[in-house]
């Protein structure tokens, strides 16, 4: 069965676990130099509406070190179809949320999710006092053998603790990297 944005915006938490758990691996790779939208799922209506539903996810691999690090982009929030337009600030883009993406073994998780990569934002130079250091993203690929479509959902990392939280989203390729964000200092 081939899977849709669409159709898996319509599922409660316990089935997007499920999906989750039976995702297909992502070769690293197949990330690199590219740009997702973001649809948040299973939060509840008020948090959405606090924050946003809409998001864009960058991958870019670091030609010197190989490393594959990312950062979350606002976008305007003018419906899960349309394209992704990048709110700005000063004419810059509103870029938050830095990231790099590692295999997860050795990762401590709340519920198995192995089999695909995770995205460590403990390691994409935020401050140590940003409560988004704390967060890990499991990914998985929804179609196997494609990294056009994705699903991720997010816990927090407490040290002796992982806790899940209600955050899924899906990840839908929309193009190549259009710019590189500065890692934060």
């Amino acid at each position: 069965m081939s899977h849709t944005a669409a159709s898996v915006a319509t599922l409660d938490r316990h089935a997007l676990l499920d999906l989750m758990q039976a995702g297909h691996p992502i070769e690293p790779a197949a990330l690199d130099d590219s740009e997702y939208r973001g649809i948040s799922l299973g939060l509840p209506a008020p948090v959405v509406a606090l924050t946003w539903r809409k998001f864009m996810k960058t991958f870019h691999r670091e030609p010197r070190t190989g490393v594959l690090r990312g950062w979350n982009v606002r976008v305007e929030q003018d419906g899960d179809d349309t394209p992704v337009t990048p709110q700005r600030r000063g004419g810059r883009e509103r870029c938050f949320g830095h990231y790099q993406v590692v295999r997860p073994v050795g990762y401590a998780m709340p519920t198995p999710m192995y089999q695909g990569l995770l995205i460590d934002y403990g390691l994409g130079g935020n401050s140590p006092f940003d409560p988004a250091s704390r967060a890990r993203d499991p990914l998985v690929a929804l179609n196997p053998g494609s990294a056009e479509l994705l699903l991720g959902c997010t816990y927090l990392d407490l040290g002796r603790r992982t806790v899940m939280t209600p955050s899924f989203f899906t990840l839908e390729r929309v193009g190549a990297l259009r710019r590189v964000e500065p890692r934060p200092r």
